[in-house]
């Protein structure tokens, strides 16, 4: 039972990257049938919202924070970073660039977050010890690999010769690229959503302490990114007919992202987070990126090119630096529920040893023992 229970947690966080992967390759799918960007996320942050307001209605109908309006600040600017801004520039990447391109490029979050907290005086960084070096040569290494990524491509790598599947709408991906310019719009948007995520992600640990329930308080933010993105969506998209879900891809995309990502992904994260912590929560970001880029190659018809993944595999091995850097800063918790527990069992020996008045016997002692 012991073994089983250690188990859960790596196995809900590779279930968590599966899903991530496969929201990015049915909302590539989508776009390729012509579903709108912006109405695409206006409809996963809908469904979001309305899974996570029944959830906390179940779970904390009768334990509800006073909501002050600094915490619907707050939920606005989280509903915003997190939620309507990020979903948007996510899905341009997407759709301007490629599956691949989006997903790698989102593995700079926990970087660009080190760099913003470090410029904000959250992180400190002493490079006289290897965690402050490992740290700052892991965000050099990572930001070289973006810029790789981003700019360079070097020979296509063709892993699947002799296996032709197109589910891609090449058209309509050549016309959203042709009418829109070129590929430097979904690179720009990439990087605007890791600033985006990152932003949110220091919003969200201040809310995390203002207000404590945890559904309520996610049930905001979608709730305040659904509005952010549906009013962003009817004033930028002038066509009624894309609201329509006509094709069971959309339907399916809908229905995925808002439900297993947006719900699932969101309460497992969270519940690894307060199991393991986030470092070990965040350990696991690069796997979905080892799904997408053969999966995109193979279904979605990406071309995989050299610079592509010396790009990635640099920003995968700056991330797990910095990491690495981090958690050498963090004293483990084991050691201290083990520090605690002999401090205990020194007091106990103590005092029934010097205490001539009172006559503890052996079993006395080792039911305590037992006890502590």
């Amino acid at each position: 039972m012991n073994r089983v229970q250690e188990l859960k947690p790596p196995l809900l966080m590779v279930l968590v990257q599966v899903a991530y992967a496969g929201n990015i390759v049915i909302a590539s799918l989508a776009i390729s049938d012509g579903m709108s960007v912006r109405v695409f996320s206006a409809y996963r942050l809908i469904f979001g919202a309305a899974i996570t307001l029944f959830l906390a209605l179940i779970f904390e109908r009768n334990n509800r924070p006073k909501l002050r309006w600094r915490v619907l600040v707050m939920t606005f600017l989280c509903g915003l970073f997190g939620g309507s801004l990020f979903q948007n520039l996510f899905n341009t990447a997407i759709a301007f660039v490629s599956a691949t391109y989006a997903n790698a490029v989102f593995n700079m979050v926990p970087i660009v977050t080190f760099i913003i907290s470090f410029l904000c005086g959250f992180e400190e960084l002493n490079l006289q010890s290897a965690a402050g070096k490992a740290k700052m040569m892991g965000t050099i290494i990572a930001v070289s690999g973006s810029m790789v990524l981003s700019f360079l491509k070097g020979v296509e790598i063709n892993i699947w010769k002799n296996i032709d599947i197109n589910l891609m709408h090449k058209n309509h991906i050549s016309q959203i690229r042709a009418s829109y310019g070129k590929e430097w719009i979904g690179v720009l948007s990439g990087i605007g959503c890791c600033f985006s995520f990152s932003a949110w992600l220091i919003i969200q640990a201040k809310l995390s302490k203002e207000y404590p329930s945890h559904h309520l308080s996610t049930s905001l933010m979608n709730s305040m990114a659904a509005l952010q993105a549906t009013l962003f969506a009817l004033c930028f998209e002038k066509d009624w007919n894309q609201w329509k879900l006509p094709s069971a891809i959309r339907i399916l995309s809908a229905l995925y992202s808002g439900i297993v990502v947006t719900v699932f992904g969101n309460i497992v994260t969270s519940w690894c987070v307060r199991k393991r912590g986030p470092l070990y929560a965040s350990v696991f970001n690069p796997l979905s990126l080892v799904i997408v880029a053969p999966t995109a190659s193979l279904l979605l018809q990406n071309k995989l090119y050299l610079g592509t993944v010396v790009g990635a595999a640099l920003i995968v091995c700056g991330l797990y630096m910095v990491l690495w850097g981090k958690s050498k800063e963090m004293k483990p918790p084991t050691d201290l529920v083990s520090s605690e527990t002999e401090l205990r069992r020194t007091e106990v020996v103590v005092v029934s040893a010097n205490d001539k008045n009172e006559h503890v016997s052996n079993k006395q002692v080792n039911s305590i023992r037992a006890t502590l």
